[in-house]
């Protein structure tokens, strides 16, 4: 495994990496850590020590590949409007949205390699979005129609933080839409399910060969009705 330390974070990605496609949305091309790379196999003892973050952008989540294939296969949701990939990861339900006919995506994230990662996938994808390297939670909204979210709700206070923030988001003029596979800090309410999709993974990274993973749509908190366990 290439140094993080001591070269870009595009650099390190494409040294660390392969170009290839996910079990759920094979036409989109993502860096991403597999069996033959060291990055798969790397702990985070190893990874502090590189100076390197956990890589969850190294992973097509099933919640990102989910919202990826649901706007792939219903471009309506998004042509001609303006997106925000939050917590964007490999920024593939951006790149989705953009292939479906999204006028501007912005994919924002806290970690400057999964934003370089965001960059170097569209380029692949011969897509332009704009990367922002910021924390977003709690902003109001800055013109979006749509916000995407993707496997954000596998740490309580960060899942409380950022579906209280979404809940805020959404209302008749910004559609909110959260891809999640059975995340344990999931809400029970507020969400209404458009989709599941049954998507191949690891044990690696799961601890199941198959995901079933959701795409909600998040009411806004005004909205909110009680539901029943993710299906």
């Amino acid at each position: 495994m290439s140094p993080a330390g001591r070269c870009a974070p595009e650099d390190f990605i494409r040294a660390n990496t392969e170009l290839q496609g996910t079990p759920l949305v094979p036409e989109i091309q993502l860096y991403l850590a597999s069996e033959v790379v060291p990055l798969w196999q790397a702990t985070e003892e190893e990874l502090a020590r590189e100076g390197l973050p956990p890589p969850f952008w190294a992973f097509a989540w099933a919640g990102g590949q989910a919202l990826a294939r649901y706007l792939l296969d219903h471009p309506e949701m998004v042509r001609g409007k303006r997106v925000l990939d939050f917590a964007a990861g490999s920024g593939v339900q951006g790149i989705a949205a953009r292939l479906a006919g999204a006028t501007s995506v912005e994919a924002v994230e806290i970690d400057a390699f999964a934003a370089a990662a965001c960059r170097l996938n569209a380029a692949a994808n011969d897509t332009q979005i704009t990367v922002r390297e910021e924390d977003m939670v709690g902003r109001d909204n800055q013109g979006w129609d749509v916000v995407l979210a993707g496997d954000v709700c596998y740490e309580r206070p960060a899942a409380e933080r950022i579906t209280a923030w979404l809940r805020s988001l959404s209302n008749a003029d910004c559609l909110v839409l959260l891809g999640d596979p059975g995340r344990t800090y999931l809400p029970r309410e507020g969400l209404e399910r458009i989709i599941g999709y049954a998507v191949k993974t690891s044990r690696e990274l799961e601890d199941t060969d198959v995901r079933n993973a959701v795409v909600w749509k998040v009411a806004g908190s005004a909205k909110s009705e009680e539901l029943g366990p993710v299906g």
